[in-house]
């Protein structure tokens, strides 16, 4: 079944990168919803593995084959993250561990977690996010980055490195998002919910016979959450007074390149209040459910997530590396100057536009793009 939060909450996810990333490499200025687009996509792949998972059990499939086409997919969209950094960001960036790679690696450890019980999945995010600026020490994270930017050398202490923990979405402390959301779709989703009434806002809360596990409430989300984003403002505001080792290596300060413990904390603590609030006044609200266009919009831009977030990087940067080339320059000599503002932002519009009007001609039954192609190969 489908949750229109999630539909949502994704499509937010897309529009804040589509328009973050138009306005960053083709203009040069950061927005100030920057960074908050990816953490809450990773928080949204454990949800949606989760989710995957019960569709499975519900169709009666074996262990065994959703374990295989688990470790396919989760293969095919790292194998993908290669590509796309060969053919989008060029050869020289293949192993900069771009969302892609990173989201890959995310499935099939998720796939291992989900057979464990939950307090371990828990212990493996907090230990991911608290070994991450030791990790960082250790690997000598400035070194890498040059001019804000991700550059190492191709060596496999360095792909490793990069990875695990230097890259631009390392595993550590990455996972944590992705963790976080399979614990708490876990929680909220618990496979018995198949049973109940499939009627939206009916089966969506804990009901029906006794003997199902009760869930916790979409409060109890949105309080972790709300404690999440608190413990961040607190270490932020004490920062300047901590000892100077403790200020500078082990928090941070806001930032997502390193991402920072501060950084982490409220971010996924507002991956959790928007999803607890969603799932409460979205999939539970009959009102809403009424808003069939809204949610409509929301439900095909959530589909195609993986194939507008391929295109939109080919359609505002293959531009700006054949332009730089047919005059004679680096490929790479108009990116951040191309154009003002003024035209990055409308031609992010623009181009959400065209992939809505494609998708929604393209129609349900006959999906195309990189979902249908991941389907195909891992299914």
């Amino acid at each position: 079944m489908r949750y229109g939060s999630i539909d949502i909450l994704r499509t937010v996810a897309i529009f804040v990168m589509v328009f973050v990333h138009f306005g960053e490499n083709l203009s040069g200025y950061t927005l100030p919803i920057a960074g908050l687009g990816a953490p809450l996509f990773a928080f949204l792949s454990g949800v949606s593995y989760v989710l995957w998972v019960n569709g499975q059990h519900a169709r009666g499939a074996s262990e065994l084959k959703i374990t295989k086409v688990s470790v396919r997919r989760g293969l095919f969209v790292f194998v993908t993250g290669f590509v796309f950094n060969v053919f989008v960001w060029l050869p020289e960036d293949t192993f900069n561990w771009d969302v892609l790679t990173f989201i890959g690696a995310a499935l099939l450890l998720l796939n291992l977690l989900r057979k464990l019980p939950l307090s371990i999945s828990v212990l493996v995010a907090v230990l991911a996010l608290g070994i991450s600026p030791i990790l960082r020490g250790l690997a000598h994270y400035p070194s890498y980055w040059v001019n804000g930017y991700y550059d190492a050398d191709l060596t496999l202490s360095d792909v490793l490195i990069g990875f695990f923990t230097t890259g631009y979405f390392p595993l550590f402390p990455w996972i944590a998002y992705s963790i976080a959301g399979l614990v708490t779709a876990t929680l909220m989703f618990p496979p018995a919910d198949s049973a109940l009434d499939a009627t939206p806002g009916v089966g969506l809360s804990p009901a029906g016979p006794a003997t199902l596990p009760a869930t916790p409430s979409w409060r109890s989300v949105l309080m972790v959450g709300l404690g999440m984003i608190a413990t961040s403002a607190v270490l932020l505001a004490v920062r300047p007074f901590v000892p100077t080792p403790v200020g500078k290596h082990l928090l941070g300060g806001w930032t997502m390149f390193p991402p920072t413990i501060e950084y982490v904390l409220a971010t996924m603590g507002m991956a959790l209040s928007l999803f607890g609030v969603g799932h409460r006044w979205i999939d539970d609200n009959p009102r809403i459910l009424r808003h069939t266009g809204l949610l409509s919009i929301a439900k095909t831009f959530s589909r195609y997530s993986l194939t507008i977030y391929v295109l939109h990087h080919v359609v505002h940067l293959w531009p700006l590396w054949i332009y730089g080339l047919a005059m004679g320059q680096e490929p790479t000599h108009y990116w951040k100057i191309a154009m003002p503002m003024s035209m990055s932002m409308p031609l992010a519009a623009l181009f959400l536009g065209c992939c809505y009007a494609w998708f929604r001609w393209v129609g349900s039954d006959e999906r195309r793009g990189i979902e249908s192609m991941m389907r195909w190969v891992c299914d």
